[in-house]
């Protein structure tokens, strides 16, 4: 517990230049073309078009990843590299969040569930093959970035990604058109393997998923997305600045396109979390441009604003709510069954729609039991209180501003959890660990940042590699930015 609260609280602060910060936090290296092409095939590739032999985890996305976790366990064997020196709380929610699926993995296996067949044991390889893949992402994600330049250049691949899907929402809404078929069609040697939704009625309005499974997929990786998307519109010298915000832009048009609750709770929490952190002028700015924005969309998309203010008021009526609410019973029996390891991982496979339990936490006390329920909760919940913390402590503005944004989008992805299952929809579950790398070396580069301000020597055993020499290199990706985000 001590040392826990060691790491968790920060000393007073003392101005740091940020091109002292950049020479102090270790040899990040360059964004790796496998991590970028990765994080970028996340939203390329459809999940739904797997190789036969392996099965449904034999995605693009999820090989790239467990690729990434056998380079990063490879390096790390070959001593190029220490791991013990990286630590960060994400890193100690995702290891938690291996424990608790492991123990249940195990007691599946050994009978213990009672539910040992063929298609259980084939649901929990799935979900240990994510867990491993997410896994391979958020640590390579957190030891390649160790300056403000990586993670900048690690967000560029995220948001061109990102902004492909969100193009690919707005033909779907604009022209009932899904551009997902045609890069199916190319994809010789893999198969369907069904389960995504490209379109789904609301009301009077057509909800679209873009290149993700779902609209309420689409929806809150837009939102937690957005508040880096901002980040880089602030700081990014390279391009064009309307470029950068055309694509911020595209995020909250995907989020309107989805009429998805989920995505206009995702929005608040990320702009409530994530506007404080902003440097003076952009907040002043963000008071003006965000119900100019609503506004717009509002006028732009007809039948918006009532088909999402007769979602919000259905109350009772709302099959979508009356189910979630209907199977806390069934939760609550199911648990009182197997407590501890619960089903076994994936093993909760509802033969009825109505079951199934829109919300992760719930989901992951049926299957993973009360110990992978900690595992789930410190694994979503982790990356946005550390960030938040971190973001408090730096006085950066750029770095400050990249810790509120990580914080905010790990908060919606915790707080949009509680109304769907997240960790099975697989462009979701892919791109929350990129939240955790970054948080994570986000984190390592505060810490460095505080050693400075102490003048004192780092600890080699949680926050990264030594401090060596004070060179005056400029190095952040806004250098010039600085003065006028104050």
């Amino acid at each position: 517990m001590k040392s826990l609260r060691r790491t968790l609280i920060f000393p007073a602060p003392r101005e740091v230049q940020p091109s002292e910060l950049s020479e102090f936090t270790g040899k990040g290296g360059h964004m790796g073309l496998l991590l970028k092409f990765a994080v970028f095939g996340i939203f390329f590739f459809p999940s739904n078009m797997v190789i036969k032999p392996i099965g449904a985890a034999g995605t693009v996305p999820i090989i790239l990843a467990v690729l990434l976790l056998a380079v990063w366990l490879s390096s790390a064997l070959f001593g190029l590299h220490n791991p013990l020196k990286s630590s960060n709380p994400g890193r100690l929610g995702l290891g938690l969040l291996w424990v608790g699926s492991c123990a249940s993995y195990a007691a599946l296996f050994s009978g213990f569930t009672g539910n040992t067949n063929v298609s259980a044991q084939a649901a929990a390889d799935r979900w240990l093959i994510l867990i491993l893949a997410c896994g391979g992402i958020a640590l390579v994600t957190s030891e390649a970035v160790r300056t403000l330049d990586n993670a900048m250049s690690l967000v560029r691949a995220i948001l061109a990604g990102a902004f492909f899907c969100c193009i690919v929402a707005l033909i779907q809404f604009l022209f009932r058109v899904n551009p997902m078929v045609w890069i199916q069609e190319a994809m010789v040697g893999f198969t369907d393997n069904g389960g995504n939704t490209a379109f789904q009625v609301r009301g009077f309005m057509t909800r679209v998923a873009g290149s993700t499974f779902h609209s309420i997929e689409l929806a809150v990786v837009c939102a937690m997305l957005l508040p880096l998307s901002i980040w880089r519109g602030l700081y990014d010298r390279s391009g064009y600045k309307w470029f950068h915000w055309t694509g911020t832009a595209l995020l909250v048009v995907a989020i309107a396109s989805t009429v998805s609750r989920s995505g206009v709770l995702g929005l608040f929490l990320g702009l409530a979390v994530f506007i404080p952190f902003m440097p003076r002028v952009a907040r002043r700015w963000a008071v003006i441009a965000a119900p100019a924005a609503m506004a717009a969309l509002f006028v732009a998309i007809p039948g918006l604003v009532g088909t999402l203010t007769s979602s919000f008021t259905a109350g009772n009526s709302d099959p979508s709510l009356t189910t979630r609410t209907n199977n806390y019973p069934r939760v609550a029996e199911m648990f009182g069954e197997l407590p501890y390891l619960g089903l076994g991982p994936g093993n909760y496979m509802p033969d009825n729609a109505l079951y199934i339990l829109d919300n992760q936490y719930l989901n992951s006390l049926v299957t993973l039991g009360l110990v992978g329920f900690v595992g789930t909760l410190a694994y979503l919940a982790l990356p946005a209180i550390s960030s938040f913390i971190a973001a408090r402590a730096s006085r950066i503005p750029p770095l400050r501003c990249l810790a509120g944004a990580i914080a905010a989008g790990g908060a919606v992805a915790a707080g949009c959890s509680l109304t769907f299952d997240s960790m099975a929809f697989p462009v979701f579950a892919l791109s929350y660990p990129l939240i955790v790398g970054l948080g994570g070396g986000t984190w390592i580069m505060i810490r460095r940042e505080i050693e400075l301000r102490n003048n004192k020597t780092p600890d080699h055993n949680n926050s990264g590699p030594p401090l060596k020499a004070l060179p005056s290199r400029p190095s952040t990706p806004n250098a010039k930015a600085s003065t006028w985000t104050r």
